[in-house]
């Protein structure tokens, strides 16, 4: 008996106020057949919108093209702003292996709709993770360093900015897309009871890896004055050995030394089942942790 493949696809919109948009994006993913679209976050501080989708290796990448497609249509750079670090209207766009699949599969499939969009959509695409064509862009932050504005200003003038498809110039509304293949990844924030960012940036600083921090850790501060709070939002590339209960407690750590406490825990989209137990769940101060957060919860 042949075992069903799935495919998760996980991109990350520069939308999180006009929710309309965000639905329009989901309808062009539903129109797909054998695609189901699994989970939506928005948030308007960071103005940026994650949508889990997952579906077999033959029609996956026919959505991510269609809401590639739509993204570029509503949603316009040169007047887009926000807290979280972009390229584009599509800003990230990754594969994941998560039922009878390989990377091998997703890389191809991210390949082929780089190429696509490149080629129909006129938005220059960078591969990146384990689709990528140089071993500079396999991390999303090298690619996205200076955001849209600096791109607009390199691309098409310095070698290293030259994409993997597409044209050589910004596409001024859509921007540019970054898309690739990785292994599940956690998008894990904690909000901390201080307002002030000294903190939040010790804090960031101290755990990430690119600072000496934690292996497989990538964490920014960002404020919250809303909420009078700070925030440290983070991507666990690896949960499997850096789990977010290690993350939680070196955080909580970290704020008791600067007189301060973590108040909140967020997650951004879904995670595996093996990647939370009750006691994380107790520690971590959610306001609710919900079943249909597990990936697996989908797929039974």
């Amino acid at each position: 008996m042949l075992q069903k493949k799935y495919i998760e696809c996980v991109p990350n919109f520069s939308e999180g106020r006009r929710l309309e948009v965000i639905d329009a994006i989901i309808k062009a993913i539903s129109a797909v057949p054998d695609v189901k679209v699994l989970d939506r976050t928005s948030d308007a501080e960071h103005n940026r919108s994650v949508i889990t989708f997952a579906g077999s290796p033959e029609k996956i990448g026919a959505a991510a093209f269609l809401a590639i497609e739509k993204a570029a249509e509503l949603i316009d750079m040169q007047t887009q702003h926000g807290k979280h670090p972009r390229i584009g209207a599509t800003d990230v766009m990754p594969f994941v292996p998560i039922k009878n699949t390989t990377m091998q599969e997703c890389v191809n499939i991210a390949r082929a709709v780089a190429k696509r969009v490149g080629e129909e959509l006129h938005i220059p695409v960078y591969l990146y993770g384990d689709a990528a064509s140089r071993p500079e862009r396999k991390k999303l932050s090298d690619i996205r360093k200076g955001e849209y504005e600096t791109l607009c200003s390199e691309i098409g003038t310095r070698p290293e900015r030259i994409p993997d498809f597409g044209p050589n110039k910004i596409n001024l509304k859509a921007g540019a897309t970054v898309i690739g293949a990785r292994n599940p990844l956690i998008a894990y924030n904690i909000f901390l009871a201080t307002p002030d960012m000294k903190i939040a940036k010790k804090i960031s600083t101290a755990i990430r890896e690119s600072s000496g921090g934690m292996k497989f850790v990538q964490a920014i501060p960002i404020l919250f004055p809303d909420r009078n709070q700070t925030q440290v939002s983070m991507n666990l590339i690896n949960y499997k050995s850096t789990s977010m209960k290690d993350v939680f407690r070196a955080v909580a750590k970290l704020c008791k030394e600067s007189a301060t406490e973590p108040v909140e825990s967020e997650l951004i989209g879904l995670v595996p089942r093996d990647a939370v137990d009750d006691e994380f769940i107790k520690m971590a101060k959610f306001k609710v942790f919900k079943p249909e957060w597990i990936i697996e919860h989908h797929l039974a």
